[in-house]
């Protein structure tokens, strides 16, 4: 299923709109229609990401003149990027946000069978493991909106781990994707209050701050 460049737009919520409108005004035009578009909860809202985008990317000086709200909508749309180079290059500016609508492109990459992605994420995603953080409570509140996206993103690392990497991570606790599911699932739990369901191998328990 194709969107439009229009309904990129619905890719974050509402009040961003215009900002993401000023966003797509400097994009190039895309080689293709955006594709797949997937539906999760953020906060009580729905929205729409693109699986991936086919736009070439943005010289320096165009995202310079951004505001740093529309830098990072921009860095979001571009980790949805075809290539895997341009995905990993815009995660590296999102990959440490505690802002609600920047996760769900975070832990989309989640699933990705990139090890420097996952490590990527890792690193980013330094404060998950402080129960007092701003970043564990938006991860786990994603998380506990979304089980079903959640599943679905554990099933994709368990079936790359399997398929790319079970010979460099025979345990899949050692694997990163392995350990990030880890850490998301424990921020799920503390958000909850309640045991959450496990869709891959059981590994180490996530390490978790003062």
């Amino acid at each position: 299923m194709a969107m439009t460049d229009g309904d990129l737009v619905a890719a974050f919520p509402h009040q961003l709109a215009d900002d993401v409108r000023a966003v797509l005004a400097v994009m190039p035009e895309a080689r293709l229609a955006p594709a797949s578009p997937f539906s999760v909860y953020v906060g009580d809202e729905a929205i729409a990401l693109p699986y991936r985008i086919y736009q070439d990317e943005l010289p320096v000086d165009v995202v310079c003149s951004l505001t740093a709200v529309q830098q990072a909508i921009l860095h979001c749309l571009y980790s949805r990027h075809c290539d895997g180079l341009v995905r990993q290059r815009h995660l590296e500016h999102i990959a440490t946000s505690d802002e609600p609508w920047v996760v769900p492109f975070v832990v989309q990459l989640a699933g990705e069978y990139v090890v420097e992605i996952l490590e990527c994420i890792r690193h980013g995603l330094s404060d998950l493991p402080s129960k007092r953080s701003t970043q564990r409570l938006a991860y786990g509140d994603f998380i506990a909106r979304n089980p079903g996206f959640f599943a679905r993103t554990e099933h994709r690392v368990v079936s790359y781990w399997a398929c790319y990497h079970r010979e460099r991570f025979p345990d899949f606790g050692t694997y990163p994707g392995g350990h990030l599911l880890e850490m998301l699932r424990a921020a799920a739990i503390d958000r909850t209050g309640r045991p959450w369901p496990r869709h891959t191998p059981a590994g180490p328990t996530a390490v978790t701050g003062p």
